[in-house]
This record gives C-alpha cells, structure tokens and sequence, in this order.
C-alpha cells in the first residue's frame, strides 16, 4: 500500500514593524491587552505595600500628616480663609484629588524607563505602563476616602446630590495625571533629566492649585487685575479640586473654571497621547 506524504504547513509569522510619523492612537490594542493591564496594576499594589511596616495606612498618612501642618500654619498662624468649612476638612477633601495627581504624575513619569527590561523584550501596547502606574493609584484613593467619610461625619457635614458628580471629577483627575504621565514618561525616555524636574514642577504645581486656600481667594486677585476668573481654569488641577470640594462638601461655584479646567484636560490628554504614540517606536533602541 502506498503512503501519501503530506508536504509540511508552513508556520505563519507576525512581523511587528515600527509606524511612520504620527499614527492613530489604536486605542483597541490597549482593550486587546486589558489582562496584561490588570497584571500590571495588581503587580504595582503589591510591591507598594510588600515588606512594609505600615502597609495601607501609607494611603492614608500622607494626605493626614498634610492636613494638619497646613491647619496650623496657613489656617492657625496664617488666618487662610475656608469657605466656611472647617479647614482640617477643606484642606483634607482638596488634598484627597491632589495626593492622588501628583502621585500618578510622578509614577507613571517614570513607569517606561522603571520597565526598559520588559519594554525591550515583549510586544505590547506601550501606553498600558503608564496607565497601570496611574490606575493602581485608585487603591490608595479609595483607602484615604474612607479617613474623608470619617471627618465629615465627624464636622457634620453630610454630602448633597452633588456627590454623584465626584466621578466625573475623579475621571477628571485621571485624565490630567494621564496628560502628563504620557508626556513626562516620553520625554523621559529620550532626556533623563526629566526625573529632576518632576519633584520640582509637581511642588510649584501646588501652589498654583487651590489646595491650601479657597479658590476664590485666587479668582479675586485675578478680578483686581482685570484677568478673567476663567484664565485661573488653564490649571486643570484649579478644576478637579474645586469640583472635588464641590461634590462632597457644597464648597465653591465650579462654573466657568470647572469648563476650562475640562477643556484644558482634554487637550492635554490628546496631546500627550499623540505625542506618546509618536516617539512609541523608538523607545526600545532609545532605553
């Protein structure tokens, strides 16, 4: 009986190529690796809070230990106005938007050259590293809401249905952090310097942002310098914590400057990504 000899299947390649000038976001790779995303956040808990003394309570320190140097010496010494708050809790609800920024803007500006190993190794969407670094910082927020709950039952200030806004807000705050981290972590890659910069641009960052003072302290000064109240929206963070304040205690008048402060995210955000995706293809041979 005669055989038949089956010539082999030839094996099928994907041959990855890097794109030319400035290409689409191709934001349906990211959603195709959204498992190597939940990895990376879980991956980026963990290692926070492995090996430490304190674990979580970290979360919640760093905003507290603010809260109560900034009520002695700009509420206290100072005489700094609280929108008829108490202060500990003004100060305590803008800090709860501003530790969660500036800690993502400072983590996922360094995710890219934190990860040149895997970077260099394996094919994935570059834009889930400082997505995971930014994303994995919602634990640390949840964990420091809960000392906000406390303090305002504690004052006796009870949220209004303004609160079902705070998601907006806080998918606000996502998107500035996301905004620069892309930037930041790009720029990063090709000038290491950048890692000098941040800790100095995130500290002055704070001082222009209304975290230790009412936003209409600020927006007042603009008036009497015939600036409108809107410029001071050009800060998108001025936005995200006057809404914070505003969805959680009745605080402040969002209007114009939460507009602003939107618009300004959203350039940012597009911008960053643009930019990001463009300098993508020379991140491994750069790193």
């Amino acid at each position: 009986m005669s055989s038949i000899t089956h010539p082999a299947q030839p094996t099928q390649s994907l041959i990855i190529r890097p794109s030319r000038g400035w290409t689409a976001l191709q934001l349906k790779d990211v959603w195709q690796y959204r498992e190597l995303l939940y990895f990376l956040i879980w991956s980026e808990v963990k290692v926070r809070y492995k090996q430490t003394l304190l674990g979580a309570a970290w979360a919640v320190l760093q905003p507290l230990t603010s809260m109560i140097v900034f009520t002695i010496f700009f509420s206290r010494i100072a005489g700094i106005s609280s929108d008829g708050l108490p202060y500990p809790l003004f100060s305590y609800a803008g800090l709860l938007a501003w530790t969660f920024t500036s800690d993502a803007v400072s983590k996922a500006s360094g995710s890219l050259v934190g990860s040149s190993g895997l970077l260099t190794k394996v094919y994935f969407p570059r834009l889930i590293l400082p997505g995971a670094s930014i994303l994995s910082g919602l634990v640390d927020f949840g964990i420091a809401f809960l000392l906000l709950i406390v303090l305002m039952a504690y004052y006796g200030i009870w949220p209004t249905l303004a609160i079902l806004c705070l998601p907006l807000f806080l998918l606000m705050a996502i998107g500035v952090s996301l905004g620069f981290g892309l930037w930041l972590s790009a720029l990063n890659v090709k000038y290491r310097d950048v890692r000098y910069v941040v800790p100095f641009f995130i500290q002055l960052w704070l001082f222009v942002t209304p975290v230790i003072y009412p936003t209409a302290r600020a927006t007042a000064k603009l008036r009497e310098l015939g600036i409108p109240t809107w410029v001071y929206g050009l800060n998108p963070m001025a936005g995200v914590v006057e809404g914070f304040r505003w969805s959680l205690l009745g605080s402040g008048q969002p209007g114009s400057l939460v507009l602003t402060s939107s618009i300004v995210t959203v350039v940012l955000l597009l911008g960053g990504a643009f930019y990001f995706r463009g300098m993508e293809k020379t991140f491994a041979d750069v790193i």
